[in-house]
């Protein structure tokens, strides 16, 4: 089982964020940032990388992979923060399987959330 945050905001549908370690964040670093909606986290973490490219050969490989491992590890927090910023509130924590069930399980206990979803 994993856990999902659920974020809500008047008049769009919810966003449900997993909780633990983000591989594809690890993988694709800002880039899968950038295509969850964190643009802020995502664009600087492009810049950071870009610095961290420009670094003489020793330093800059060594801290590449710690900035991916970074977003790895943070990724699903920057997008939590993202949302937060956009003026989605956290509305609770749900326990399924996958993201899907996640929803079935949301949409069942919480019919007014299935309005707003299918309303937008």
């Amino acid at each position: 089982m994993r856990s999902y945050t659920l974020h809500t905001r008047l008049g769009e549908p919810p966003e449900l964020v997993a909780e633990g370690f983000a591989w594809g964040a690890l993988v694709f670093g800002p880039f899968w940032l950038l295509a969850r909606g964190a643009a802020l986290p995502g664009l600087l973490g492009l810049c950071v990388a870009f610095l961290f490219a420009l670094l003489p050969a020793p330093y800059g490989s060594a801290a590449l992979p710690v900035l991916a491992w970074g977003f790895g590890l943070f990724g699903h927090d920057l997008r939590r923060w993202s949302l937060a910023r956009r003026g989605y509130a956290l509305a609770g924590v749900i326990r399924a399987r996958s993201q899907e069930d996640a929803l079935a399980r949301l949409f069942a206990e919480r019919r007014e959330l299935m309005a707003e979803a299918l309303a937008t």
